[in-house]
């Protein structure tokens, strides 16, 4: 009955996800397919050459792979699949990918976005998109622990992966107090869920309560993954400012706010890092008119990357890291309106930069807790003015890298 509805959903919404799919946040970008080359990296386990050939029958489209099978086939089946929904959550996932690897583990990977395959394809030969539900039954093969990441609660993923044999884990899980009562709703399809799922690794003790109310059982509470093994910079950038403000992980509306407000000060630089790459272009645009009606240098960080300008719009993928690693204060974006919920505030932490954040961080309030000095600003004026003081954060609680992998080898 589940994927009769499910089917039927499908055929429904049909038109309105073909007319999506010419969206260019879901067109994927394949190394031959970019100058550069961004993917895979240079310390990609795909050659460049390999990746060329492989391109030809891979995705190019993640609304066509996931609803009508596009160039989507069955990944293998093999000892470890972990399924994690976009780019922060397959960045999160690598190291514990790596380190299997290292191990001569069979290892697989399946994502919901564009930008979440592009990442996994670094490091990982078999990546697809995971497929709408009434496919999964006759789509996905067997694996010997499935390895679902935070709250991709898929039903149909977990039962077939627990009646193929395999062990299922839901990995730094978590559910805040505001999403519960949506979650309750549906309280019979969640328990259902959980009912095929062997361990929960949750992130808080709150986080674990909550869970239990929806059926969920055998959880083991170790603290947010995101802080087990935080990523190094990739390289070393230089900048010849005093005082550099990071605008990171900004959404539609975001940089607009911030700009208006902000007037940099001598020795201050500013730089801009977009969330999402479809938007790299119309931000570079925005910062351009901003820049020139304040005199002040602009550049686009993928046309020149030495850091001379005054403000620099950071429309490369994979160097937010390199940036954090550079920055005096850090305006962590996602959280100035109610739909988002914030990002992750550990990587800038890691580097002791200041972080300011709006009020809307629901979704990180765990890991918000575990960093010392963030300055929560009322407002995009708040946020500016804020911009141009000097303080730090640090991280005030982890967990371990070593304990968590052992729980998911098992």
């Amino acid at each position: 009955m589940y994927n009769a509805i499910c089917a039927f959903l499908l055929v429904l919404a049909s038109p309105f996800l073909l007319a999506l799919s010419f969206g260019r946040k879901y067109k994927v970008l394949l190394s031959d397919e970019l100058g550069n080359s961004r993917i895979p990296s240079k310390n990609s386990r795909i050659s460049s050459e390999n990746s060329r050939i492989l391109s030809k029958n891979q995705p190019k489209n993640s609304i066509l792979a996931r609803f009508f099978l596009l160039n989507n086939p069955a990944l293998k089946p093999c000892d470890f699949y972990f399924h994690a929904c976009s780019l922060g959550e397959v960045s999160t996932i690598e190291p514990f990918v790596k380190a299997l690897q290292k191990e001569a583990k069979s290892v697989r990977i399946t994502v919901c976005t564009a930008t979440g395959y592009e990442k996994a394809r670094e490091f990982c030969d078999e990546v697809a998109f995971l497929p709408f539900e009434c496919f999964l039954p006759f789509w996905l093969k067997e694996c010997k622990t499935l390895v679902v990441f935070e709250a991709e609660l898929w039903l149909n993923l977990f039962a077939c992966a627990k009646k193929q044999g395999a062990k299922v884990i839901l990995l730094n899980a978590r559910l805040s107090q505001s999403s519960l009562p949506k979650y309750r709703r549906f309280l019979r399809y969640y328990k259902t869920l959980f009912s095929y799922c062997d361990l929960v690794l949750a992130q808080s003790e709150s986080d674990a309560k909550r869970l239990e109310i929806l059926g969920a059982k055998n959880i083991k509470v170790l603290g947010n993954v995101k802080s087990a093994l935080l990523p190094r910079p990739s390289k070393k950038l230089s900048s010849n400012y005093e005082h550099i403000i990071v605008l990171a992980s900004s959404h539609e509306g975001e940089e607009k706010g911030i700009l208006e407000f902000l007037r940099l000060k001598k020795g201050e630089q500013l730089i801009i890092a977009p969330r999402h790459p479809q938007r790299f272009s119309a931000v570079c645009e925005l910062v351009r008119g901003w820049a020139e009606q304040n005199n002040y240098s602009s550049q686009c960080f993928s046309k020149n990357t030495v850091l001379k300008a005054q403000v620099v719009v950071m429309d490369s993928l994979g160097e937010l890291i390199n940036i954090y690693a550079i920055a005096d204060t850090v305006i962590l974006a996602g959280s100035f309106s109610a739909g988002i919920g914030g990002h992750n505030p550990f990587e800038p932490a890691s580097f002791n930069c200041g972080i300011i954040s709006g009020a809307f961080f629901h979704n990180q309030k765990v890991l918000y807790s575990a960093v010392n000095g963030i300055k929560i600003a009322s407002d995009f004026r708040a946020a500016a003015l804020l911009a141009h003081e000097k303080f730090s954060s640090q991280i005030t609680q982890s967990c371990d890298f070593n304990d968590i992998l052992e729980q998911i080898k098992g």
